[in-house]
């Protein structure tokens, strides 16, 4: 993949024209309240960008997965509401459950510059996930620019991410992504294409089988690849020791071999676990209180499983990441969500937390784990997309950013 170069904000000439933004604002919400904001916070960099440079701003995005078109605990009517408050000015919500209907337009006809829209949830179409024409049209009819700042959703080809880039373009407008884009794929593209070295790549997670072409894309990439988590007892047992009921994917205990030997043949350094933290049942719920013992990996006691890395690991792990230049974290060390198996992904979080090294985390749970533990403000860069995150890392374009013009 080589350095992507495209239009971004900075590039655009908005004044007077329609720029319709594509936000990601899947917040969650308890009974209508939003109970985190950050998506909304992090967008407002580019919202703040297309005000000021006197943009008609018209924003969309999805929230959860509506089943049968519209459902109100899905609307973005809290959204309107937070936003206007973090940007201290009205953002009309124009409620319509076609998201571009009579309602709407008028909406936009009254629009002066500098003036901000937040459309319903684009799932409300049904069309959207499956980037059907009709609604491309719609969201591209009432728009002269085209902004995509929604890394979180750019693995996907949707109306609202691809369909509608083709016919701003048709009609002579440009398509550019937003500061969170650009951050992304400046901080997530470089880290794995042009990495300063030593470059240490870390995974964990619970199953092999969801980062298969992610360790072999970083195999190829880093120097030195570390694996933790549910994921590393696959490993261990490709090497011939039993890992009791610990979490295996027996199916991919042949892939593991070969990606051990893959490092071997090219002379890169894959750390596994040496020892774990073992209990005899998995907590129920999953932040009971629990006993925990710990063994090393060749002597894990049959009737029990593996659930965080052991003292041993941690060492070994922050050893390796003391050196690095370039790190990039995806997915914990072990039960973290569980506050006595957080050990591990505590351990990991704080050496990559000491190093000078460009540190990326590559969203999803490792993110969520760096930002509850309290290590946020050490990292360089923590990616907002989960799914999307992870196949960046596997060394796949994404649709998203792939529909963007370039500069």
């Amino acid at each position: 993949m080589a350095k992507l170069n495209k239009k971004n904000v900075e590039n655009l000439n908005v004044k007077g024209k329609r720029v319709l933004t594509r936000c990601d604002f899947n917040v969650p919400l308890k009974d209508g309240v939003i109970t985190n904001d950050n998506r909304i916070t992090a967008a407002l960099p580019t919202i703040k960008k297309l005000i000021e440079n006197g943009g008609r701003v018209i924003l969309c995005s999805h929230l959860g997965k509506p089943k049968n078109g519209p459902e109100d605990k899905f609307s973005l009517a809290p959204v309107a509401e937070r936003l206007g408050e973090l940007l201290g000015k009205d953002v009309v919500f124009a409620k319509d459950d076609t998201v571009v209907g009579a309602n709407v337009r008028a909406a936009v006809e009254k629009m002066s510059d500098s003036d901000v829209i937040l459309l319903e949830n684009t799932r409300f179409r049904a069309e959207e996930t499956k980037n059907g024409e009709a609604f491309s049209k719609d969201l591209a009819s009432i728009a002269d620019v085209y902004v995509n700042d929604a890394f979180g959703s750019a693995h996907r080809a949707h109306c609202s991410t691809v369909g509608v880039t083709q016919f701003i373009v048709e009609k002579g407008g440009e398509t550019a992504v937003g500061y969170l884009m650009n951050k992304e794929i400046e901080f997530l593209g470089n880290a794995v294409e042009n990495p300063v070295r030593p470059f240490v790549a870390i995974l964990g997670g619970a199953k092999v089988a969801d980062k298969l072409a992610v360790i072999s894309n970083l195999l190829e990439k880093c120097d030195t690849l570390i694996i933790g988590g549910g994921m590393a007892y696959t490993f261990v047992k490709a090497q011939g020791m039993e890992v009791g009921k610990s979490l295996v994917d027996d199916e991919k205990l042949s892939y593991c071999k070969e990606m051990i030997e893959k490092a071997e043949k090219s002379g890169k350094k894959l750390l596994l676990p040496v020892d774990t933290a073992i209990i005899e049942s998995f907590p129920d719920p999953i932040d009971a209180k629990i006993d925990v013992d710990y063994a090393d990996m060749d002597k894990i006691p049959s009737g029990t499983l593996g659930v965080d890395i052991g003292a041993k690991t941690c060492a070994l792990f922050a050893d390796a990441i003391k050196s690095a230049k370039t790190v990039v974290w995806n997915g914990p060390m072990g039960v973290f969500e569980n506050p006595v198996l957080a050990t591990g992904t505590i351990a990991v979080a704080k050496a990559v937390a000491e190093t000078d090294a460009t540190t990326v985390i590559g969203g999803g749970d490792s993110a969520a784990a760096v930002v509850q533990l309290g290590f946020a403000d050490k990292m360089t860069h923590i990616s907002t997309g989960g799914g999307a995150s992870l196949e960046y890392l596997e060394g796949k374009l994404l649709p998203g950013i792939e529909a963007i013009q370039d500069k």
